[in-house]
């Protein structure tokens, strides 16, 4: 096997640091955060060699600091998407041509770079341009974006290595795992560092070249992760960096004949909007472009009269709530059986009052600021709309103020009506909508779930039960990509939950596994004989 011939180590989860008070890591996060805060930074395109700077420059503040100027990215145009793209394509045959554990050292390079001596600059951009606490960016920029490099080596490992099992005497079969050919465009979201990190690296791991466009709002900590992959000796133009407008990319990328593939988180909309662009261009490329994409989520708790109420309540804050549920697997809609909602309630609103909002560098903050103004004014008209609504009830928060920042109390909404909108459309945010049922109509319930929804990202049931469970499992599978029981439907792990959802979710490619990574090349199969035939005439000619 070639995983046991070049002796890869096998990968384990990096471990998640706590940031306790008078911890090591505490201190030295505190300090990469005040040296960020205490300068304004320049943030180029990366273009191959070239640091590309442009006459329009865009300032970056903090979502929960928006008067604090953190840096400011240089804009590009049409010219610098091609320009990209010209430069990946340059770079690509040596790339491709490179031995596969060359290419692997570069990503574990990367990945004891971010454990290691990029750690808390990497935890600390995050948290400032993306207004995560310490506890989240740990999870996401570190952890995550460690685990997925480390993983994702192991996986093309085992790739390289399947071949056919069997070669008749006189002949060799093999396989070859050819990178796409073409350009790879990463399109990535400003809510996880991770995955921002993951979607170009794991197309180039495979030999492919990238265009990168993160969102505006991850910018700042994407500049990190650039200089992380340029420290691990990822060659000029391999992943080319560039920040501009979403339809002047797609304009230039989607209409170049060497577009090979997509690697997407985002919007729903943007998605299948970008498909569209897509197949109405298939005449123009020179293969079928493969097309991978994880969108939004509307993910769902259901908690049934045997629970554990206490396991359920703490489930149901963290899932809807961590990260100002800006997460594409948070909670946003509950449903709790009537017999335990009185306990589940008393939970909430005591835990509730216990939380702390504000910015991100007081540690003692469990809830920061949605990403932007955008965002904030999106968010508070869903609440307003819910005040004036005689059929909904804010049971916690309501509240928000963007003087200083974009913050958003925690707000639960009680409704009576289980297709209500804050049940069926996405919102993105600090906003969970909660529906009791009788206990006696279960399967009606589960049957709601299901039905209520296009999305299929995350789910959870809470049940002692396990008939409950079992019956629950098997009504929902079409419901969830990502299934958890008697768990918050957040906290996919690498090598553990690969992450991804159906339906109106995306393509299900799962994100840290091999299954992702299978997108990315393009098989070939090659048989040599040793000993060919020398006449065309079979046995079955012969005169008896």
């Amino acid at each position: 096997m070639l995983k046991g011939f070049f002796n890869v180590p096998d990968p384990v989860n990096e471990q998640v640091l706590n940031y306790a008070p008078g911890s090591k890591e505490r201190k030295l996060l505190q300090e990469a955060i005040e040296a960020a805060r205490s300068r304004v930074i320049d943030i180029p395109m990366y273009i191959g060699a070239e640091e590309v700077r442009t006459q329009k420059q865009v300032n970056i503040f903090p979502p929960h600091d928006h008067q604090h100027l953190l840096g400011k990215y240089h804009e590009g145009s049409h010219e610098h998407v091609g320009m990209a793209i010209n430069t990946a394509l340059k770079a690509k045959s040596a790339w491709e041509n490179l031995p596969w554990e060359q290419r692997a050292a570069i990503f574990l390079k990367a990945a004891d770079l971010i454990a290691g001596p990029y750690r808390y600059k990497l935890n600390a951009a995050t948290m400032l341009g993306q207004s995560k606490n310490a506890y989240q960016a740990e999870i996401d920029a570190a952890c995550e974006l460690i685990d997925f490099l480390r993983f994702n080596v192991s996986y093309m490992c085992e790739i390289y290595a399947q071949q056919p099992p069997v070669s008749p005497k006189g002949s060799w079969n093999r396989v070859e795992q050819r990178p796409l050919e073409g350009f790879v465009f990463a399109l990535t979201p400003f809510n996880f560092t991770a995955i921002a990190g993951n979607l170009p690296t794991s197309a180039a791991m495979m030999g492919n070249v990238v265009v990168w466009k993160p969102a505006n709002t991850q910018i700042y900590s994407a500049n990190v992760l650039m200089q992380i992959f340029k420290e691990a000796g990822l060659p000029e133009g391999v992943i080319n960096l560039v920040y501009v407008p979403g339809p002047i990319a797609a304009e230039v990328i989607f209409n170049h004949p060497d577009f090979a593939g997509i690697h997407f988180t985002g919007s729903t909309a943007v998605f299948q909007d970008i498909w569209k662009t897509i197949g109405n261009h298939i005449h123009l490329y020179r293969s079928y472009p493969r097309i991978v994409g994880e969108t939004g989520g509307k993910d769902f708790i259901l908690v049934h009269g045997s629970a554990d109420v206490e396991a359920s309540a703490t489930a149901i804050l963290r899932a809807a709530f961590e990260y100002q549920g800006q997460k594409c697997s948070a909670a946003s809609r509950v449903y709790i059986a009537a017999s335990v909602w009185p306990q589940i309630n008393s939970i909430l609103m005591r835990d509730l009052a216990s939380l702390k909002m504000g910015p991100t560098e007081d540690f003692g903050n469990f809830i920061n600021a949605v990403i932007d103004e955008k965002s904030f004014d999106k968010l508070v008209a869903y609440i307003e709309r819910a005040k004036n609504d005689n059929d909904l009830e804010i049971i916690a928060g309501g509240n928000y103020d963007k003087t200083k920042g974009y913050f958003i109390e925690p707000t639960i909404l009680l409704t009576k009506d289980p297709f209500y909108v804050t049940m069926c459309e996405e919102l993105f945010g600090p906003i969970l909508t909660i529906y009791i049922f009788e206990d006696s109509e279960f399967e009606k319930t589960l049957k709601i779930i299901d039905q209520t929804s296009n999305y299929a990202l995350t789910g959870a049931v809470f049940a002692q039960d396990r008939y409950v469970l079992t019956e629950a499992t098997h009504a929902l599978k079409n419901a969830a990509g990502n299934f958890y029981i008697n768990d918050k439907c957040t906290g996919a792990v690498v090598g553990q939950q690969p992450f991804g959802g159906a339906r109106g979710s995306g393509t299900n490619d799962k994100a840290g596994s091999m299954i992702n990574l299978l997108r990315w090349v393009s098989p070939r199969t090659i048989k040599e004989s040793f000993d060919p035939p020398k006449d065309y005439r079979y046995p079955f000619l012969d005169k008896e």
